[in-house]
């Protein structure tokens, strides 16, 4: 994996904010991580894109619903910045 998108794709604080959530409540839908962070569905998606590109996230369709999950495992740059939000 490509350093410098992981780095790209936790250098926004939305994006940070995502992965702090799903680090707490793990298989969140579009729906409820845009509820949770008061964010648009579609900005809200479109920032889950990223994080899923960049591996951190992974994406689990289940019927007409999408769950979102930190990758496990998580690249260790992640694990860092996760482990310096919850400080």
């Amino acid at each position: 994996m490509n350093i410098e998108w992981i780095v790209k794709a936790l250098a926004n604080r939305r994006r940070l904010a995502i992965v702090q959530l799903l680090a707490q409540q793990r298989g969140l839908t579009v729906e409820q991580i845009a509820l949770h962070l008061r964010l648009s569905i579609k900005a809200t998606s479109k920032h889950l894109v990223k994080l899923s590109r960049a591996n951190i996230l992974e994406r689990e369709q289940i019927s007409l619903f999408a769950y979102y999950r930190l990758r496990a495992p998580l690249h260790p740059i992640a694990s860092v910045v996760l482990a310096s939000l919850n400080e």
